[in-house]
C-alpha cells in the first residue's frame, strides 16, 4: 500500500500521520485520531452522519480521502464545546429536545454550525432545505428544525421567518 504523510489541524490541534492513499477522512478521524463523534452511516454521502467542517465548509467525510485534506483545517463535533460549556447550537438543540437516539446528531450539528457561522437568518423553509441532506430515522424533523431556529435566534439575533 502507498502511504503519504498528511498534516492537518483538527479542532485547533495540529496532527501529522502516515495514511494509506485510499483511507477515508472518516476512518482517519475515527481510527487514527480517535475522534469518534464523526459517525459512519451510509458511506455514500447520502445520510450526512459524517459531516465535518473543512476550512469552515460542511463536507461529507466519507467522500473525502485523508490525503485530500493535507494542510487544511477540520472541525468535528468534538471541537464545538469549550470545556463543559456547550456551543450555543448544542444548547438550543438540547433545550428543544431535538434528537432521540443521537446517531445523526453530529452531522446535523456540523451542518447547522456552518449555517450559523455564515450569520444567516433563514426562514423555516430555508432551514429545512439546508438540513435536507441529513437523514434522521427517529424524529419527524420538526424538533431538529425548531432547535436550529432557536440557535439562529440566540447566536445571530434573528428568528427563523
Amino acid at each position: 500500500m502507498s502511504e503519504r504523510t498528511v498534516q492537518v489541524t483538527v479542532n485547533g490541534v495540529p496532527h501529522a500521520a502516515a495514511v494509506e492513499a485510499r483511507r477515508t477522512l472518516t476512518d482517519f478521524l475515527r481510527d487514527d485520531l480517535r475522534l469518534t463523534g464523526t459517525h459512519v452511516g451510509c458511506e455514500h454521502g447520502v445520510c450526512g452522519a459524517c459531516t465535518v467542517l473543512l476550512d469552515g465548509e460542511a463536507v461529507r467525510a466519507c467522500l473525502l480521502l485523508a490525503v485530500q485534506v493535507d494542510g487544511r483545517e477540520i472541525r468535528t463535533i468534538e471541537g464545538l464545546a469549550t470545556g463543559e460549556q456547550l456551543h450555543p447550537l448544542q444548547e438550543a438543540l438540547r433545550d428543544c429536545h431535538s434528537f432521540q437516539c443521537g446517531f445523526c446528531t453530529p452531522g446535523f450539528v456540523m451542518t447547522a454550525v456552518a449555517l450559523l457561522e455564515e450569520g444567516a437568518t433563514p426562514t423555516e423553509e430555508e432551514l429545512r432545505e439546508e438540513l435536507s441532506g441529513n437523514l434522521c430515522r427517529c424524529t419527524g424533523y420538526q424538533s431538529i428544525v425548531a432547535g436550529v431556529a432557536e440557535a439562529v435566534q440566540r447566536v445571530n439575533g434573528g428568528t427563523a421567518r
